[in-house]
């Protein structure tokens, strides 16, 4: 990639080491002056790009006062897009005598696709740290949005973990993480802002609006059936490797032994020592099996809570 802003990043190339990603930047024009230096091409744009320019616009040419307007959920949505996909890989490529599909399937890496993690996850990865002053009342302001953290951490200087992508809230004090945290207190109310000044995407989205009363395309040109999914399922998968989740913030595993009976303790609010030999052994015994946090709590409520009063 060129060496822009986004790969100056901090949080970008924590995100990519997370992934097992290696970010390259190309060298400086004249940085070597034996070869011609590598240059970012814009493969990872031009995808997008050409969704946007033939798929997209199909969705202005219905007339709005249709029920054919536009999709009627994100299902339908994104059953549109497939096909769309489908119909565009299947073309003919533009310098190999086969299609687009075929020429992606002879060129895969030899241990497969790399699967990714979900939206959800990868939202745990992309944070920023920052450095504040919790107040007396384990209070964090940030602008008009406050956070609630453990009564532990008032008065403490903390490292805020921001997310990028959604408003949940990780705090880190020493060797410890905790959270995550959202925001407290009421919603904020409707019609509080002033309209801002349509920016020049709005503008180009109501010219089109405007173009697709004037148009008309059918909804069998974006709906097609369902002949296209299946002859898309009659190919096999390609052989996939598994995404191994770092787990960074520690949110679904523990680091080990120790600090899994620390937090059991905590949730049964007395020390380990004064439960029975037997279920202290069970409890050995399922962390030599696994440090998986559902799976500890799982244990925790149904065997060690509901039998305390034993």
């Amino acid at each position: 990639m060129d060496n822009g802003p986004i790969a100056k990043s901090r949080v970008f190339r924590r995100v990519m080491d997370y992934l097992g990603i290696e970010v390259r930047t190309h060298l400086p024009q004249r940085k070597d002056s034996r070869k011609a230096t590598a240059r970012a091409k814009g493969k990872v744009e031009r995808p997008f790009r050409t969704v946007k320019d033939m798929h997209e616009t199909l969705f202005h040419f219905h007339k709005p006062d249709t029920e054919f307007h536009k999709p009627d959920t994100e299902r339908e949505a994104n059953e549109w897009l497939l096909r769309f996909l489908i119909r565009y890989n299947g073309m003919q490529h533009r310098s190999e005598p086969h299609s687009r599909l075929e020429d992606w399937l002879q060129n895969l890496p030899e241990g497969g696709l790399r699967a990714m993690c979900d939206w959800e996850r990868f939202c745990t990865f992309a944070r920023e740290p920052e450095r504040r002053l919790v107040g007396v009342d384990a209070r964090i302001l940030i602008g008009t949005t406050q956070y609630e953290v453990d009564p532990d951490l008032a008065g403490e200087t903390v490292i805020l973990w921001w997310g990028l992508f959604d408003t949940e809230l990780n705090v880190e004090h020493g060797e410890r993480r905790f959270g995550p945290y959202i925001p407290v207190g009421g919603p904020i109310p409707l019609q509080r802002y002033r309209r801002f000044k349509k920016t020049r995407t709005e503008k180009r989205a109501e010219r089109a609006e405007a173009l697709a009363a004037r148009l008309e395309l059918p909804r069998a040109a974006l709906d097609g059936g369902a002949v296209i999914l299946a002859e898309s399922t009659d190919r096999p998968a390609p052989q996939a490797q598994p995404f191994r989740d770092p787990d960074p913030f520690q949110e679904l595993r523990y680091p080990n032994a120790i600090a899994a009976k620390k937090a059991v303790a905590r949730t049964l609010g007395i020390p380990l020592a004064r439960l029975p030999a037997d279920r202290i052994a069970a409890l050995d015994t399922l962390l030599t099996q696994t440090l998986d946090k559902p799976v500890i709590e799982d244990f925790v409520r149904t065997h060690l809570k509901k039998q305390r009063g034993d």
